[in-house]
């Protein structure tokens, strides 16, 4: 199941495959973490975690539209549900290993449920109200490459092709990278038929890119190696 939170002031959606809920009192926490602050009379009041909407294999958009689950709205939020996913247990490697920027990744996995709520808002069916609410900024984009640029300049230079190695933390650092790039994939029909920001596609470009570097930073900095690529005989 997927969920993805549009952020907004006095209310917040949770969306699940497209289908969504309104969940009061879910307060911004640190720019991007979102947390439960709600009453248990509240609680009485949220809806069960299934619907049964999506029985006949239909979901709903923010903006309210049916649309079959292998539309590639669905498809991207699915699989961009999958790099945070892939990216929350590359994290519990790398604090079990004492890394220095996993709070990067906390955020980094935030910044994916907004995201998640701009793929799940398509363009030609959205009112103004709708693509205020989950517009996505072009910032932390620029804060991925300033994030790259600084590990980088740590790193030894590369000069071979690498395969993924380098200790749990790095290797689990790769396959979040792995499925970084699937996820661009999935977002870029999306995105080529105006129902989604650009600006997505390239948060998940460097995000990729940073993933890579970070995932060469952490096996230098636990001292493994990592394994270079030879041409097998």
């Amino acid at each position: 199941m997927s969920f993805f939170v549009t952020k907004y002031t006095g209310l917040h959606r949770v969306f699940r495959l497209g289908t969504y809920v309104s969940i009061k009192q879910m307060q911004p926490v640190c720019g991007y973490e979102r947390r439960y602050t709600s009453t248990s009379e509240e609680n009485r009041r949220i809806p069960k975690i299934y619907t049964k909407t999506g029985d006949k294999g239909f979901s709903s958009t923010f903006t309210g539209e049916r649309r079959p689950k292998e539309d590639h709205i669905f498809d991207a939020l699915g699989t961009t549900d999958e790099l945070s996913s892939a990216i929350g247990l590359a994290r519990e490697f790398c604090i079990d290993s004492g890394h220095s920027f996993t709070d990067q990744l906390e955020k980094i996995q935030c910044v994916l449920q907004d995201v998640g709520s701009n793929i799940a808002t398509p363009r030609s069916s959205a009112r103004d109200s709708h693509i205020k609410k989950t517009k996505f900024s072009s910032q932390v984009v620029t804060e991925l490459e300033r994030w790259i640029d600084s590990y980088t300049e740590e790193l030894p230079p590369l000069t071979n092709f690498i395969l993924p190695s380098g200790g749990k933390s790095s290797a689990a650092l790769h396959v979040a990278r792995a499925v970084c790039r699937r996820a661009e994939r999935s977002v870029a029909p999306v995105v080529r038929s105006g129902e989604t920001d650009p600006e997505v596609a390239k948060y998940l470009n460097r995000l990729s890119d940073y993933l890579f570097t970070v995932a060469r930073y952490a096996a230098m900095k636990e001292g493994n190696g990592e394994t270079i690529y030879k041409r097998p005989e």
